[in-house]
Formats: C-alpha cells, structure tokens, sequence
C-alpha cells in the first residue's frame, strides 16, 4: 500500500493509535501500517497488543454463554446454529478447529487459534524486544556472511 493511499484511507482518524486501528481492520500489515504513517513497527505493535490484550480482558469479564442444543446426525454431524455462527463471525466455507479435551468438544475459530498461539508465544518473547527486527538482523548477517564467503 502507497502512504498515500493510507493516509486517504484513515483521513477521518485524529489519532495515530485510531489511525493504525483502522488500517489493522482493513488488513494491512504492522509492517505496512508503520510504512504508511512513518512511525516505528514498535508503536503499531504495542497499539495492536493492547487492543487485544483488553478485548481478552472483556471477553473473561463479560462472559456471553450461549446455552443451546443440537442433534446429531446419523452421518456424525452436527449443525451450528445460525445464531452461533453469526456470534463468532463464521461465514459458509470458514475453517472451524476442533479440539477434545476432558471429555468435551471444543470449536474454535481461526481468530480465536489465533489470539491462543500469539498469547503463548509473547510468553517466551521479552518485553520490548521485536521478533520481526531480530529476524530481519540475523537475514541481513547471513546475506552478509554470503557475499563474503562468494
């Protein structure tokens, strides 16, 4: 994406945590969202981590249990209810994960995967430090070690 099509996208935003919210929502990279605003990949990471970190916070506050039944089949399967798919955003052909655990079944969305293996990740990952910036450094040192060796 061209800044200046960033900056035309987002030209109603006053701030740049507003700005970068609203280019995350129409799928741009944190690459591309510090690209665009000319700002460091760390401030739209923090910005996009918090965001998450309080929509985890609501959702364990602010349980929505959605009791219901359902029959299944005689193939095996199971219908999700309309209701319920429309509740976690599933659309016809959106990949659903399944997980037993305890004796329970377990579906999960790509988002809610998703949000699992970054929380877990960020475990092991210190504070303040950038997986993309080290990644990029230890490529730079190889492509170094390269043109050196050929």
């Amino acid at each position: 994406m061209a800044p200046g099509e960033a900056i035309r996208a987002i030209r109603k935003e006053i701030t740049t945590a507003a700005k970068i919210r609203a280019l995350a929502a129409k799928g741009r990279s944190r690459v591309e969202i510090a690209r665009a605003l000319g700002i460091r990949y760390q401030q739209v990471r923090n910005v996009l981590v918090r965001d998450e970190a309080k929509v985890k916070a609501a959702e364990a506050a602010d349980p929505k249990p959605m009791p219901g039944k359902i029959r299944v089949a005689p193939d095996g399967s199971v219908v999700v209810p309309a209701k319920v798919a429309e509740a976690v955003e599933l659309k016809p052909g959106s990949l659903v994960f399944l997980r037993v655990q305890g004796g329970e079944i377990h579906l999960l969305t790509q988002a809610a995967v998703a949000r699992r293996v970054q929380a877990l990740v960020r475990e092991f990952v210190p504070e303040g430090v950038s997986l993309v910036d080290e990644l990029i450094a230890d490529r730079r040192r190889e492509a170094e070690a390269e043109a050196q060796d050929g």
